[in-house]
């Protein structure tokens, strides 16, 4: 798929977020109310009870309890004497992700319903919805904002598509006019978020599942899923699957029936969450269920609901060495775990991947960014790298070789570019290079000098974000020892 093309929607059981896709299409507001039925205004503390009666967490993929965020934004406003702001969250920076996209190309008037439950219930003074600068949402939204009326102003944000910024405080940076990067320090929305204003923050889908609770009541709503989590979820299925798609289903269903409908060939492991998330075996997925506790059993994790299983003909190795290369370009380069830790990580798979390093190093190179960042992109790189070193810990061993498991890289993760167009590697001629290192110097997330000074990098084609550094490495070697060459 490409970063435009939104793909199909499928269901499990009974369709609720994707009601009326089958016979509509795109439900403007005529055919979402014909489908979902009339909705009203909530007091605070029905819809506080309603969320909590639910238990509705977050979707975008912390899992944040909904009730807790808005009982923090009711007493905020109260303690500051202040109005709120409600903050629709529909960027999915992640390249892997398509669910928000499915619901704004195709059901935009729940979202803005459940918007607007909040805003009434907050009085708030405006709804902010952020989406992503590739034109595949706004469209839709915009014209579902002028057949209706909002209770409030009711505004539409874009921001760059860049995996940090659908973080929370990246998106409510770009809102108030600032880089969309997160804050270098952790902050409170509920407290100060939007203009200065205590604000509701939250996932397009969360907004949308509100939407529908409101409607049938939490005993209907709980009809389906499983007691402890309620309801239906939305995935993003597509890596190897052979029809991927968007589906939805209720909390509690077999993953191997999802795996099923879409296809997906047998193959070496699953991530599961997205690129924050963790990687399952082929046998965990079989007596897997798609809830936050049934994924956790097996050692997944449900996260943002994406599932990207590998093929077996890709190196799943070199694929997810690509998902931390990239990870580690997406930075906001402002705290020192990701400004500098994420590189080293980068660097540390692959050389694992290459047989050059042992997988304690990127064990170490972990530890050194975990819990320490100004926001949860060091961490959830790190859960990633650790989890594809456990998972395919086989291959690793072929890899330490220096052979490899013989398979080339597919490019099978969704990321923008991938596989690379055109992979380029170091090489260096050993009879012409006297050890200076400047080469070193120049670019230090890639090449470092061994206990002999001389200059050791990875085999492996230097990732495209470090390209730069490394032909200009090149340039200043004094010997002329150092050449960068296609990776065949």
């Amino acid at each position: 798929m490409t970063r435009t093309t939104v793909p199909p929607v499928a269901c499990v059981g009974e369709p609720r977020l994707t009601a009326g896709f089958a016979e509509f299409g795109r439900l403007d507001l005529l055919a979402h109310e014909e489908v979902h039925g009339p909705i009203g205004p909530m007091e605070p503390a029905a819809l506080l009870r309603l969320a909590e009666a639910i238990d509705l967490k977050g979707k975008g993929g912390a899992g944040f309890p909904f009730a807790r965020k808005l009982r923090a934004v009711l007493e905020s406003c109260e303690r500051q004497d202040l109005g709120a702001v409600v903050v629709v969250n529909a960027t999915e920076g992640e390249p892997a992700s398509w669910k928000d996209k499915v619901l704004l190309t195709r059901a935009p008037h729940l979202i803005l319903d459940g918007a607007a439950l909040a805003a009434f219930a907050l009085d708030a003074e405006e709804i902010v919805i952020g989406v992503a600068d590739d034109d595949v949402g706004r469209p839709s939204l915009t014209e579902a904002l002028q057949e209706r009326r909002m209770p409030v102003p009711t505004t539409i944000v874009t921001v760059p598509h860049r995996f940090i910024s659908g973080e929370g405080g990246a998106l409510v940076n770009g809102i108030n006019g600032l880089p969309h990067i997160p804050p270098g320090t952790k902050k409170r929305s509920s407290d100060s978020g939007v203009g200065g204003l205590p604000t509701l923050l939250s996932n397009a889908e969360t907004y949308s599942q509100l939407a529908v609770a409101a409607r049938i009541g939490p005993y209907e709503y709980a009809a389906l899923g499983t007691d402890d989590e309620p309801g239906t979820v939305l995935l993003t299925v597509t890596g190897s699957a052979k029809r991927p798609a968007v589906v939805e289903c209720a909390a509690g269903t077999p993953l191997r029936e999802i795996l099923d409908l879409c296809e997906v060939p047998p193959g070496p492991g699953i991530l599961m969450g997205g690129y924050h998330g963790k990687w399952i075996t082929a046998a965990a997925a079989d007596r897997a269920e798609v809830s936050r506790k049934g994924l956790t059993a097996v050692g997944g994790t449900l996260g943002a609901g994406i599932i990207v299983p590998l093929g077996a003909d890709t190196c799943p190795l070199g694929e997810a060495a690509q998902v931390v290369r990239y990870l580690a370009g997406e930075s906001a380069g402002q705290c020192g775990p990701c400004k500098m830790g994420l590189p080293d990580l980068a660097r540390s798979v692959d050389l694992a991947v290459s047989g050059s390093a042992p997988v304690e190093l990127v064990r170490a190179a972990a530890g050194d960014v975990k819990g320490r960042g100004a926001c949860s992109h060091p961490d959830g790189t790190a859960r990633f790298a650790l989890s594809a070193m456990e998972v395919f810990a086989d291959d690793l061993r072929l890899h330490a070789t220096g052979e490899g498991c013989g398979k080339r890289v597919k490019g099978m993760m969704g990321l923008p570019g991938a596989p690379d167009a055109n992979p380029q590697k170091l090489t260096l001629d050993w009879s012409r290079c006297d050890g200076h290192g400047l080469c070193a110097h120049v670019v230090p997330d890639f090449i470092r000098l061994d206990g002999n000074g001389y200059p050791a990098f990875p085999p492996t084609p230097v990732p495209t974000w470090l390209r730069e550094g490394a032909l200009k490495a090149v340039k200043v070697c004094p010997e002329l020892a150092l050449r960068l060459v296609r990776a065949e």
